[in-house]
């Protein structure tokens, strides 16, 4: 699924293309994906304006003169811009067609994207109303995550992948910053120290920060920009890295499961 980068990746990948923009029409070619699409679409978007192409946690907003087009792209969904004659694939669900001549295409083999239309304010939609800070602004802290986790007995991995504890922390880049923080991800969040909470927020800060300036991680179906690959080939320390040496000692790198999902970890520097 795309995490924080990838979808910040894709947000500065589309958003040169679609600001200031006219919607010429919508081309809807799938009656549900994750939830129902709303059936006239076409009608309710054409002939706005985009004025904004955002992110909060792992959606995108793109934004109109009034109302807003929120979309998560679930785990195989994928957005590429088109020339708007190009013939559509069995996959491609939605069409945004731009008076440029360009069109913005999902795609999602699985159908496990969302795309929501409101009127109101996006952030308190229920989608995102309760949406914890955004990891890269001063709202996100150690402090803050201290306050957060007191009393909890989930393990500190699957703590910060919750959305309304942090917004847009997945799979991959919580292994990650556990790892840097040298804090084994199976640890009760409420355990932790003061101390743990900085290094882990720092952690975070650091390692979205440079998954965006390497543009994300691999994920094989994620297109951005005129269909080209979003993402360039970044080296994780232990996501995927199952029994090969840790970087930081030599040990193997184990993987666990929780909740679930893999975990990969070290369990001589995390501990």
């Amino acid at each position: 699924m795309p995490e924080l980068p990838e979808v910040e990746t894709a947000r500065r990948g589309i958003a040169p293309y679609l600001v200031g923009k006219r919607v010429s029409r919508v081309t809807v070619r799938t009656a549900k994906l994750r939830l129902p699409l709303q059936p006239d679409l076409d009608a309710v978007i054409s002939g706005r304006i985009i004025s904004a192409v955002e992110r909060r946690g792992k959606y995108l907003l793109v934004r109109f003169t009034a109302g807003t087009l929120i979309l998560h792209l679930g785990m195989t969904g994928n957005l590429r811009l088109v020339q708007a004659d190009t013939p559509p694939g069995r996959h491609d669900h939605l069409d945004l067609v731009l008076n440029s001549g360009l069109c913005l295409r999902l795609s999602d083999p699985r159908r496990f994207s969302t795309i929501v239309w409101t009127h109101d304010d996006p952030l308190r939609h229920t989608l995102l109303a309760k949406h914890g800070p955004e990891p890269l602004t001063d709202d996100f802290s150690g402090d803050y995550l201290y306050t957060k986790s007191r009393g909890r007995r989930i393990t500190v991995k699957q703590f910060i992948m919750d959305s309304r504890v942090l917004a847009g922390v997945g799979n991959i880049y919580a292994c990650e910053a556990l790892f840097r923080a040298g804090i084994h991800p199976e640890t009760p969040a409420g355990t932790l120290s003061p101390a743990h909470c900085l290094r882990l927020a720092n952690a975070i800060k650091e390692v979205l920060t440079d998954a965006i300036a390497s543009g994300g991680s691999t994920l094989g179906d994620f297109l951005v920009s005129e269909g080209k690959p979003g993402y360039f080939p970044i080296r994780f320390s232990v996501y995927g890295r199952n029994d090969a040496p840790c970087p930081g000692c030599g040990a193997p790198i184990r993987r666990s499961r929780q909740g679930g999902r893999s975990t990969y970890f070290c369990d001589k520097c995390q501990h």
